[in-house]
């Protein structure tokens, strides 16, 4: 199974998800995509496959059985523009269940959020991975 953890800006957010997924020792391949190069270098230090830029997220939206990372990732043109209209489509448009962070940024609020802080959000998204990737097994 192949988890693809996208992030943008610093990567804060790409590194925690992918750090807790290293920590959970779960069965699955690890790609990183950075929107830029400072994202994916984050990633790249922690021994996972990266790439970054808007051709390796279209590329591998379409091959991911998961795909992570804030929720801008879904909105055009957000993350300060890191995010192309082309990125934004190829995400939503694929098969692979997102587990998404929350933001309320982007000129994007979701209603019903809880507030909590980035790393409780981050510790849930893994919870709900896990979830996933038993029931996917067990098909």
């Amino acid at each position: 199974m192949l988890v693809m953890v996208v992030d943008g800006k610093g990567g804060g957010i790409g590194v925690s998800l992918i750090e807790k997924i290293l920590e959970c020792n779960l069965d699955v391949d690890i790609i990183g995509i950075g929107t830029n190069s400072v994202a994916m270098s984050g990633m790249n230090k922690l021994g996972v496959d990266c790439a970054s830029g808007e051709n390796p997220v279209v590329y591998n939206a379409g091959r991911a059985d998961f795909i992570l990372g804030p929720m801008g990732i879904l909105t055009a043109n957000s993350m300060f523009g890191e995010i192309t209209p082309k990125m934004a489509y190829a995400i939503s448009e694929s098969e692979a269940k997102k587990i998404l962070i929350p933001m309320n940024k982007c000129n994007v609020i979701t209603v019903g959020v809880i507030n909590k802080s980035i790393n409780e959000y981050i510790e849930e998204a893994i919870d709900i991975l896990k979830e996933e990737i038993e029931k996917k097994k067990s098909r």
